[in-house]
């Protein structure tokens, strides 16, 4: 098949969330499995030609934008598997010190940056001559072009025979819009209504995309029922409901070749499930490097997470009173909300060698905290997938999680009478109740003939990205058996 992937995000060029590790390295994975797949992104300041080889194009492609006609140029580089990745590039709209915003909030223009990017997408498929049999949209940002597909390009031959995956990596940012973006995105009245692109006088790119998709995806099992069955769904259940059919959780996975406790290069010592032992100078050396007491019998839980309130770190911070006060040791490595900030920085402050703040994003301690800590904290509220407990499962770290979404499709709790299980759950999404999960782990800690099972089990996971690419590749299937 022709696969062209869609998406504003992509790693090695640029990562703001999750998003951008699936559309890094699953195209890897088809391209492997013999499939014709590119990628497409817009070209930010972040894409730096002094970091990354770009040959521009010679093409120029004239985008309609309201009233305006505004101008791409391309450029194209490849992923470290081979895989060609084409850039939209418009400084106007693309050449700026963030990817969606600043610190005082989105861009005033995010509707028309990525109209403007969603309507590139399909003119940059026709000057390339690439003819794709799927194009595969992520999140709000492309949600119109499954839209476009099937209104605006409905009678350009050069994809009558094209499908549309449209996967939702995070359903609680939507893309919402006054009602004038219809006419900006040359959308027709006809199509601004109730049941196709309208949302409660509004427009809405996300609901674009559940709409017009040939068929759609989401990163876990248990956040597809979610969406479909509760408000987690964010207003969007409804509509999902109407096509249950064309709805499917495939999980995530991880890249094994980054994240693997046998050949980290950035970790203290090399550890697999047959020999556990070195994972303690992995914790020494995480000890050491955070300025936290080097102790093996303390009970040592880290984090590497956004600090918000999603990912349950108001629960953190609130707990760690009482977490501090059991002797345990906490190391933090995230940023975000303020006031979650300041709390678990003054407690660091006041708590030296107990618990080490690490603002920001450092992947050398990522890696450190991944296979030196005892325990991985990730209570989150709500979670579309998740790669941090994959990542600490791997490394033989317990996770320590709130039963939703793709925590619930990864994470078992571990049952000291069977020996099963990889970490430990909850359900409230309360600080009582994330401490007395924190405290049950604590106590497993304390067993070790019960931790080391708990820790085999852990390395015993796999979640690697081939089984999912399969999942992927039945869904692209679907989605042009739906087309013809």
């Amino acid at each position: 098949m022709k696969i062209l992937m869609a998406a504003s995000e992509c790693v090695p060029f640029v990562k703001v969330g999750g998003l951008a590790d699936v559309v890094g390295t699953l195209p890897g994975h088809l391209k492997f499995k013999k499939h014709d797949v590119r990628i497409i992104l817009p070209r930010y300041r972040q894409v730096d030609s002094a970091r990354f080889p770009l040959k521009t194009l010679p093409y120029r492609l004239q985008i309609p934008v309201g009233n305006s006609l505004e101008t791409a140029r391309l450029m194209e580089s490849k992923t470290d598997a081979g895989v060609p990745v084409y850039f939209i590039d418009n400084p106007k709209f693309f050449d700026r010190s963030d990817v969606y915003r600043t610190s005082a909030g989105d861009f005033a223009d995010n509707r028309e940056r990525f109209i403007f990017f969603s309507r590139a997408v399909l003119e940059a498929a026709k000057a390339i001559a690439f003819q794709p049999d799927i194009i595969h949209c992520h999140d709000w940002q492309t949600g119109i072009i499954p839209a476009y597909l099937k209104t605006v390009y409905k009678l350009d031959s050069f994809f009558w025979n094209t499908a549309s995956v449209y996967t939702i990596h995070n359903i609680a940012y939507q893309g919402m819009f006054t009602a004038d973006t219809a006419r900006i995105a040359h959308f027709g009245p006809q199509d601004f209504q109730w049941n196709k692109l309208e949302y409660y006088g509004k427009f809405n790119f996300m609901k674009a995309g559940i709409v017009y998709a040939d068929t759609i995806t989401t990163v876990s099992p248990t956040y597809a029922k979610e969406i479909l069955l509760t408000d987690e769904g964010r207003g969007m259940e409804g509509i999902l409901r109407s096509r249950r059919n064309d709805v499917t959780g495939i999980l995530n996975g991880i890249d094994y070749r980054e994240w693997n406790p046998q050949t980290d290069a950035m970790i203290a010592a090399h550890f697999s499930k047959k020999d556990t032992a070195p994972k303690s100078a992995c914790k020494e050396d995480l000890q050491r490097e955070c300025g936290l007491a080097v102790s093996p019998k303390s009970f040592l839980l880290g984090s590497v997470s956004r600090l918000d309130p999603q990912k349950g770190y108001d629960l953190v911070a609130e707990a760690l009173p009482e977490i501090i006060k059991n002797g345990m040791q906490v190391v933090i490595l995230g940023s975000g909300d303020s006031e979650i900030h300041d709390t678990i920085l003054s407690l660091a402050k006041r708590y030296p060698g107990r618990v080490s703040f690490n603002e920001g994003f450092n992947n050398p301690l990522a890696h450190k905290i991944y296979a030196g800590a005892d325990a991985f904290l990730m209570p989150s509220r709500f979670e579309p997938c998740g790669l941090g407990q994959m990542i600490a499962l791997a490394y033989g770290t317990m996770p320590i999680v709130r039963k939703t979404g793709g925590l619930s499709d990864t994470v078992s709790d571990f049952n000291r009478k069977t020996g099963t299980g990889n970490g430990i759950t909850f359900m409230g999404a309360t600080a009582e109740e994330f401490l007395m999960a924190v405290k049950r782990a604590h106590k497993l800690f304390n067993q070790p003939r019960q931790w080391k099972k708990a820790i085999t089990n852990a390395l015993s996971c796999d979640f690697s990205w081939p089984r999912s690419a399969d999942l992927y590749i039945l869904q692209y299937e679907r989605s042009l058996d739906k087309r013809q």
